[in-house]
């Protein structure tokens, strides 16, 4: 990304975080994938919640839910290496799935957290869920916001209106896209400006793996709970909600019938952030 393309960007990203309703303290996590941003906000002595944002999307698209999360909780929202956002590659920035489930626990180590309730959106809940199922012990609860690639794979119209954006990505692909999947929902401005931008990131690495194990899934034990898009279109939410039901059996699993997979957690936010916060309030120790 050239210089004044950096400058671009990153102003549009503080423009949304400006938004945040919250004080938000930026701490820059060292290792030897490079620099990792994390944005945290909340009480110092809450427990802690770290989100993970889904692809292309950076830590700041969690602009309608942190004021209702950080109220009880320490919240920690990551920007992921090697995907845009706020956080630096270093020279050996995570190469394949081991390396970010290593990524993730030394954001953990740098943060002092022993253990926390995780959050992800899209991609972000794979990874929250992947993690759960390598290191338990750190995982208090889960949260899953219509999560791919987990209990379901993706709608082949879904791949197909998706392809142009892949093969050769601009902002306004990315705009259109997000508006045919939302159906035209209304999308904060800042925020859409941002998600166009995030699209021309350059050499974005998403580090991707199989769907989880069946019998991994059912020996998990920590409280989960998965939110499903009642009209998104990655998925058909109700065989993804059968398939949740069935694999996590002390999951709780709702479909949200108003909400499109990339609207959420932004559209109906009161809604989401009710369900979201009950069941972490709910599960806490």
């Amino acid at each position: 990304m050239s210089g004044d393309a950096s400058t671009v960007f990153l102003s549009a990203y503080d423009a949304v975080l400006a938004r945040w309703p919250v004080r938000v303290e930026p701490i820059d996590l060292p290792s030897m994938y490079g620099t990792t941003r994390v944005n945290a906000c909340g009480p110092v002595d809450g427990p802690p919640l770290v989100l993970l944002h889904g692809g292309g999307t950076t830590a700041a698209m969690w602009f309608a839910n942190v004021a209702e999360f950080a109220h009880r909780h320490r919240v920690y929202a990551v920007d992921r290496i090697g995907e845009p956002g706020r956080s630096v590659r270093g020279g050996r920035p995570p190469r394949d799935v081991h390396d970010l489930l290593g990524w993730l626990d030394g954001v953990l180590d740098g943060l002092g957290v022993e253990n926390a309730a995780v959050c992800g959106h899209s991609y972000g809940a794979w990874i929250a869920l992947t993690y759960g199922l390598h290191a338990p012990r750190r995982v208090r609860r889960l949260v899953l916001l219509d999560p791919t690639q987990c209990f379901g794979g993706f709608r082949a119209g879904y791949l197909a209106r998706a392809l142009p954006s892949l093969i050769r990505p601009t902002a306004s692909r990315a705009r259109a896209f997000l508006a045919w999947e939302t159906g035209g929902a209304h999308a904060d401005p800042a925020w859409s400006r941002l998600y166009g931008l995030a699209a021309e990131f350059p050499d974005t690495k998403v580090i991707t793996g199989r769907r989880p194990r069946p019998e991994s899934l059912r020996a998990l034990t920590t409280p989960t709970l998965v939110l499903l898009a009642g009209r998104g279109k990655a998925h058909s939410p109700h065989r993804v909600a059968s398939a949740a039901t069935h694999l996590l059996p002390h999951a709780e699993v709702t479909v949200l019938p108003g909400q499109s997979h990339h609207s959420m957690p932004w559209h109906d936010a009161a809604s989401l952030n009710a369900h979201v916060i009950d069941f972490l309030n709910r599960t806490a120790s």
